[in-house]
């Protein structure tokens, strides 16, 4: 017993003790975050081409990219296997559409699209492969396309539900 208090004693006098010594260590980082708040404040402006500021003005010439649906549910997916859907899109701007690359949320699922430039009312093409393989239930893939347009990233997506090897589809009565 005598040692229990011994014992909490203790830690009460050393947690009193890193109390001032945490009481100093914070004006280091105050100072830090003081020096980052007034750089910040002499230099306002952060350039970043991919987000238009409030005084500059969109593009009107830009290419848009406008896809005629922006999600597609597959429904129910068997196992093992591959689906294919392929997104549609018309560049509804006035100038060539040309996409960088598209990135997926997911190794499982494939995205390809046509690599000459879309030129003004022209359509294109996004098709995306998933596959089910070691996968089960329900499931939803982002694909953000990156492309010369304002905003540069377009978010399309896939959905579906995995079913577990050997079940069926059910089927209403």
């Amino acid at each position: 017993m005598k040692y229990q208090i011994l014992l909490a004693a203790a830690l009460l006098f050393s947690a009193c003790n890193r109390d001032k010594s945490g009481e100093v260590g914070t004006e280091g980082m105050n100072a830090a975050a003081t020096d980052a708040a007034s750089d910040a404040t002499a230099n306002p402006t952060v350039d970043n081409p991919n987000v238009v500021s409030e005084d500059e003005a969109p593009n009107p010439n830009a290419p848009v990219m406008k896809f005629t649906e922006s999600e597609f549910d597959f429904g129910d997916i068997k196992a093992d296997s591959k689906v294919r859907h392929t997104f549609t899109f018309t560049n509804t701007g006035k100038s060539p559409l040309l996409i960088q690359d598209a990135i997926v949320s997911c190794g499982c699922t494939t995205p390809s699209w046509t690599k000459a430039p879309v030129l003004p009312g022209a359509q294109g093409t996004m098709e995306v492969q998933f596959d089910s393989r070691g996968k089960q239930g329900i499931i939803s893939k982002q694909i953000a396309v990156r492309a010369n347009t304002q905003p540069n990233i377009t978010t399309i997506l896939i959905k579906g539900n995995v079913l577990t090897v050997g079940a069926a589809a059910s089927s209403p009565l």
